[in-house]
């Protein structure tokens, strides 16, 4: 009950600073993919970032994009100063417009594709030429490697259909608007039980590395470094610890270029049309 009662508060103090409190020194953008609708997004991250403000005495604005296709065109315009990316697009960013990786989650990410939970289907050849719901086609483990794996694996090649967030491929499946939805657990497990129970999941993929809390070049290398060790300490705090499981983030550690390298081995490029 103390956690909880923490957390609203830190949540209510950071929706105020977030809102325009005075506050000396500079603003940091930080954004994150618009995965959920946006009262549940900011819900998830506004006490983050409260509780990284506590703890560095930094300020941050929580701000995100219509989509996750226009997060990713923000990204490559290098519009935030702090972001939490895709894998695949952090070696891109790197390089252009000069991204660095801060911090991530020790587990590995993966993809789910799921069906219906009254679906006739009962494995994943059986989809094939079907349609597929995704986030984006950019999107990791709900798309590219999803969509990588089961053709490299089955020779199945699927129909991609742009639901935009995560919520709505679920949406596209219980609908009988896709024949299949890709996406990841957590999502899954963020929806609304009459959703959730009314798929199930027929396919995981294998892990990579998740995804990377990252930073523009621009942000000065002190202040980098301040976000990192706040996240580190977070996660080995109990109250820290639940604002991140939310993410998720269960064990925040250093993140590396290094980490993302397989990235270009997967040549997922091809993935990225319909």
């Amino acid at each position: 009950m103390k956690i909880k009662i923490r957390h609203l508060l830190l949540g209510l103090l950071g929706g105020l600073a977030l809102l325009g409190q005075a506050w000396a020194g500079p603003v940091y953008s930080f954004s994150v993919a618009p995965q959920f609708e946006r009262r549940v997004l900011f819900g998830i991250w506004q006490p983050v970032l409260a509780e990284l403000q506590q703890r560095t005495g930094l300020r941050f604005e929580l701000v995100t994009s219509l989509s996750v296709n226009d997060y990713d065109q923000d990204i490559r315009r290098g519009r935030y100063d702090f972001v939490y990316i895709n894998p695949y697009l952090m070696l891109d960013a790197a390089r252009s417009p000069g991204y660095l990786p801060l911090v991530r989650d020790e587990r590995p990410l993966h993809g789910i594709l799921v069906v219906r939970q009254d679906s006739p289907v009962e494995k994943v050849e059986e989809l094939q030429g079907k349609t597929l719901a995704v986030p984006a086609l950019s999107a990791m483990g709900a798309s590219l490697l999803l969509r990588a794996e089961l053709e490299r694996k089955f020779g199945l090649r699927l129909r991609p259909v742009i639901a935009k967030t995560h919520s709505s491929v679920f949406l596209h499946v219980v609908n009988g608007l896709a024949d299949a939805g890709g996406s990841v657990q957590k999502a899954l497990s963020e929806q609304e039980p009459q959703v959730r129970n009314a798929l199930r999941v027929l396919y995981r993929t294998s892990d990579v590395a998740s995804h990377p809390v990252a930073v523009h070049r621009r942000v000065p290398a002190e202040v980098r470094e301040q976000v990192r060790q706040a996240f580190i300490a977070m996660s080995a705090d109990p109250g820290g610890r639940a604002l991140l499981a939310r993410i998720p983030m269960q064990e925040a550690v250093a993140a590396r270029l290094e980490d993302y390298q397989v990235m270009e081995e997967l040549h997922l490029e091809r993935y990225l049309q319909e």
